[in-house]
């Protein structure tokens, strides 16, 4: 068994950007992500912290740490999934956001999972 398929996290992400939560003369932009995390491997895995970097178009960043997602510490059995939906405010119209999530397997490995970079972008914004 291979230490890639024993633990496989597969991470999705859509985002949603909320005009209604959002300022523009204020340069606050909202945006609201949700996220499927899946466990592809075979042993079961528990979600520990995340780590964040978001990006603003001037290239300014901010790193977030902490435990869990949404408050909690999902345990992902092979074949399991946890989906949650968080958000973000950033100062301009177009940023980015990426990390890792800190994983324990049930055998006592623990490793990380990237998440990838995904743009926040007001619509209409980016061609």
């Amino acid at each position: 068994m291979t230490e890639s398929k024993k633990y496989e996290i597969d991470v999705a992400i859509r985002t949603l950007y909320l005009p209604d939560q959002s300022d523009v003369e204020a340069d606050r932009y909202v945006f609201a992500y949700t996220i499927r995390i899946s466990n592809l491997g075979e042993i079961a895995t528990q979600l520990i912290s995340r780590h964040w970097v978001i990006t603003n178009e001037d290239g300014s960043m901010q790193e977030i740490r902490g435990l869990g997602v949404v408050g909690e510490q999902p345990l992902l059995r092979p074949g399991d999934s946890f989906e949650y939906t968080s958000g973000t405010s950033i100062s301009s119209s177009v940023g980015s956001m990426r990390g890792s999530y800190q994983m324990a397997a049930e055998d006592g490995h623990h490793f990380d999972v990237a998440i990838p970079e995904f743009v926040l972008s007001v619509p209409r914004v980016l061609h």
